[in-house]
């Protein structure tokens, strides 16, 4: 899951003062009638963010869950992501190395006796990872906001002019703008709207290109106790497809019924 992974490396090194804009802000708010409470320290808050992320992510193995998806897929029309939907149940190995997936419904119709897919888990690259994205994204908290009735707090995020990227994941975060919703409570991730700024590019250009404007969002909710994990990330796009033809991309991922899995249950 690319993206909370993005933001949890960006948020470790993140620690500058808060937005410009935040006193402007306070003093907009007090005649509005709105929150007038400081906004939070950033850099403790980020850190605590932080580890709930990495925390998230490590727990998540212990978890079996159904996904359901739209592939990517292109037709002769250039279009993508209209292939229908799949839905796999999937389950965790006992060696946290991967997971099993196994395909039980497309396009509404139950499968049966799919095959089960081992999917191992591409290895971290840690320190230069981390440093990576850090040196891409710059980070700051803007203002509060309130969803389902909970105080969020909100954070900005732009690429870092003149970042050099060296992986995918820092190259993906060069390439867009946006806002992330921060449960001030619970000081986890809730949502993540992030746009495109310039053109992505599948198989070098030569496959396909989306054109800046390019959206995703993603979405985080609570789901054992403290433990938040994704459950959506929505992708929509409009761009070119093998170079001339018109390509529209509306791709989404759901994460639901999440369950933990003992050692002894992923082992039988």
């Amino acid at each position: 899951m690319t993206w909370p992974r993005i933001v949890a490396t960006a948020l470790l090194f993140q620690g500058a003062p808060a937005h410009p804009s935040t006193g402007l802000g306070v003093a907009r708010a007090m005649v509005e009638g709105q929150d007038v409470r400081p906004l939070p320290d950033q850099r403790p808050f980020f850190e605590a963010v932080r580890q709930n992320l990495v925390r998230s992510q490590e727990t998540q193995r212990q978890f079996a869950y159904t996904e359901r998806r739209t592939d990517l897929n292109f037709n002769p029309f250039g279009r993508l992501g209209t292939g229908g939907t799949r839905v796999y149940e999937v389950t965790p190995l006992a060696d946290g190395s991967g997971f099993n997936r196994r395909l039980t419904e497309r396009d509404g119709k139950p499968v049966t006796n799919a095959s089960v897919e081992r999917i191992e888990r591409r290895m971290p690259r840690g320190r230069l990872l981390i440093d990576d994205v850090a040196s891409t994204i710059e980070l700051a908290i803007d203002h509060r906001d309130v969803i389902d009735g909970r105080q969020m707090v909100v954070v900005t995020f732009t690429p870092r002019p003149g970042a050099k990227p060296r992986t995918r994941e820092g190259r993906i975060a060069r390439s867009f703008k946006g806002l992330i919703w921060i449960d001030e409570e619970a000081q986890e991730v809730s949502r993540v709207e992030a746009t495109a700024i310039d053109d992505i590019s599948f198989g070098y250009g030569l496959l396909a290109r989306l054109g800046g404007g390019s959206t995703v969002m993603v979405r985080r909710d609570p789901i054992d106790g403290t433990l938040w994990l994704p459950v959506s990330v929505r992708f929509t796009g409009e761009g070119r497809a093998l170079l001339f033809r018109k390509l529209i991309v509306n791709y989404a991922v759901d994460w639901f019924n999440y369950r933990r899995y003992s050692s002894s249950s992923v082992a039988s």
